[in-house]
């Protein structure tokens, strides 16, 4: 199929979930100059199967999440109470911000020491001078200490910028433009393109596959990784090129994926032979804990299951030390790592390896990250628990929220009562509480069932964090009482 080069594409929502999120609405593309249209394919479900129309027609068993019942009596009982609270609320002239995952003040100061880093030593542990081009696979110093941390080879390990998503996005527009080593053609010149994002997910990550075009099909996430019964299915359809995958503390949901579920994702069979899943391990070492979970090598699990190719992991020092100049990483099988060299040594002369030589001189050691993140769960844990115990204190019983207590990562995830997110977020916002927009957490911020919202609890102290949280729980009831008025 092909098309004037300045037709618009268009985008769509398609779920493998819930009878509501079956059918998604086209959407413009941020640049709608590629000369690529990709159509939906129309999804359906019931109940706790699904069917998606690809060639043929398949039945894909699926994880149900039903939303939350509320208690109408007590809802009502409190009605005055509620609306008295947001008048209240709204006098107060607040401005919070409870929008993005950035690492607080406090915990930037834990890396101020990087700021005098690498110092006039800049002469790296094999005589590298940091200062000059080249090296596009980074500075050994980092590669060797970080792989040590991740558990892997560091043969099977590049060291970046500051971004993981600036590899990501090139790792998904080269694959577009060039097609990636297990690629008949370009994904540019298929007929349609469909990508599987877990719900609720990563909005930047979605972005990116918005972008380009890709059906985005939808299917849930579960305590132990996505509904692997609907994933399955999705790629037995050559289309289906890819998924998004958080696996550890993940965002939103602070679920990480299990083993038995991350075994799976490397043993299935894929229609597609170029089909990739990008493992972003964002929060592989941010726990609130102080404890360490595995960290599974899905290198070697992949490689093991004759699929080495599968896995493109991401991680990054980001959320660790300064969040604008970290040090992102790249690791992959051996014939993966090759063909992004091939393209990377085109598009530079390799990374800024003065900050890779500071970072591996910050931390020292593996357990030097350790030891950093167990600074940030000093931060963050007193934040994460008040967070909880407010929820818990205030909307407690009622049934009109739901929400996770993650041990790890950097937000709270809350299903209010279908079809009063945005409201919630609208009323906050009225009373000067920045929320992160609902639908965020779906593809084309469009959830459909207007039920999720993501909380991020490390920028506030302490103080504007209740006052914030306070503000919330009174916003989401008088969104559940608006709605259930409505319905009479």
């Amino acid at each position: 199929m092909s098309t004037d080069a300045n037709e618009p594409r268009r985008h769509t929502n398609a779920s493998a979930s819930t009878p509501e999120s079956a059918h998604g609405d086209g959407h413009d593309a941020p640049n709608d100059t590629h000369a690529k249209v990709h159509r939906a394919k129309d999804v359906t479900s019931q109940a706790a199967s699904a069917s998606v129309t690809h060639a043929e027609h398949t039945e894909i068993p699926t994880a149900t999440t039903d939303g939350v019942n509320p208690d109408r009596e007590k809802l009502l009982i409190i009605k005055d109470e509620v609306q008295k609270a947001y008048a209240e609320l709204k006098s107060k002239d607040l401005k919070l911000d409870l929008t993005r995952g950035k690492p607080s003040a406090e915990q930037l100061d834990f890396s101020n020491d990087l700021l005098s880093l690498p110092g006039l030593d800049y002469k790296a542990q094999d005589g590298t001078d940091v200062r000059n081009y080249g090296g596009l696979n980074g500075l050994s110093d980092i590669r060797d200490l970080w792989a040590d941390a991740l558990g892997i080879s560091a043969e099977n390990l590049i060291a970046g910028d500051s971004s993981s998503l600036n590899i990501e996005f090139d790792l998904i527009s080269w694959s577009y433009t060039f097609g990636n080593n297990d690629s008949p053609r370009p994904w540019s010149t298929e007929e349609d393109l469909k990508w599987i994002c877990p719900v609720p997910g990563y909005d930047r990550h979605h972005s990116i596959t918005e972008l380009f075009g890709f059906e985005m099909v939808t299917v849930p996430m579960t305590e132990t990784g996505p509904d692997m019964n609907a994933v399955r299915e999705l790629v037995k359809d050559p289309a289906v090129k890819g998924m998004w995958a958080v696996p550890m503390f993940s965002n939103p949901t602070g679920y990480t994926f299990d083993k038995a579920t991350t075994q799976a994702l490397a043993e299935m069979e894929t229609a597609a032979p170029d089909f990739r899943i990008v493992w972003d391990n964002a929060y592989a070492v941010h726990t609130l804990t102080g404890d360490f979970p595995e960290i599974l090598n899905v290198l070697d699990m992949a490689r093991e299951a004759g699929n080495p190719n599968r896995f493109w992991w991401m991680t990054s020092t980001s959320k660790i030390t300064l969040a604008g100049s970290g040090v992102a990483f790249f690791a992959s099988s051996a014939e993966n790592l090759e063909w992004y060299g091939r393209i990377a040594n085109v598009r530079g002369i390799g990374p800024n390896k003065v900050n890779q030589l500071a970072h591996a001189r910050f931390f020292q050691d593996a357990d030097g990250v350790r030891e950093q993140m167990r600074k940030h769960a000093s931060s963050l844990a007193p934040k994460f628990r008040r967070v909880i115990e407010i929820l818990d204190s205030r909307l407690g019983g009622l049934d009109v929220a739901r929400w996770n207590d993650p041990e790890g990562g950097y937000f709270i995830s809350v299903d209010v009562v279908d079809g009063t997110a945005a409201r919630v977020v609208e009323l906050a916002k009225e009373a000067g509480v920045q929320l992160t927009a609902a639908g965020a957490t779906f593809p084309l911020k469009k959830d459909p069932n207007d039920r999720n919202l993501r909380l991020a609890p490390s920028m506030p102290t302490i103080e504007q964090l209740e006052v914030a949280m306070d503000g919330f729980a009174t916003c989401v009831l008088l969104a559940a009482i608006e709605k259930l008025e409505a319905s009479d």
